[in-house]
């Protein structure tokens, strides 16, 4: 049987309502229906990158004390902490390249458009 929770530490770590701070997490491997059902939220259908919000508290399985994370908790999270969340995230699912495309900076005048 393969893995699917992994634990993590959060650099700043997330203040809730009564000042307790939450650093060490769990989450899951993403299903389908992860990445599927957000796109039926009106807040993603207004703004796309809301997205990551809904995909994130469906994943964040504990933070701390907390065993039920809501997409409110993920929209206070320091900007710090959530951008270590997406690329956790991209990391366990297997979503980063091995192998990063690179540009060829002496073409790169044809990558602009002005």
């Amino acid at each position: 049987m393969f893995k699917t929770e992994f634990e993590f530490t959060l650099p700043k770590g997330y203040l809730d309502s009564d000042g307790n701070l939450h650093r060490q997490g769990i989450m899951r491997l993403s299903t389908a229906i992860d990445e599927i059902s957000p796109m039926r939220d009106p807040r993603v259908k207004s703004n796309p990158a809301y997205a990551t919000i809904i995909i994130l508290a469906r994943v964040i399985t504990r933070l701390g004390a907390l065993t039920q994370i809501t997409p409110l908790e993920v929209e206070n999270f320091f900007a710090q902490d959530l951008s270590f969340l997406q690329d956790f995230y991209r990391q366990i699912n297997g979503l980063e390249s091995e192998n990063p495309p690179t540009v060829n900076t002496q073409n790169s005048e044809h990558l602009v458009h002005t």
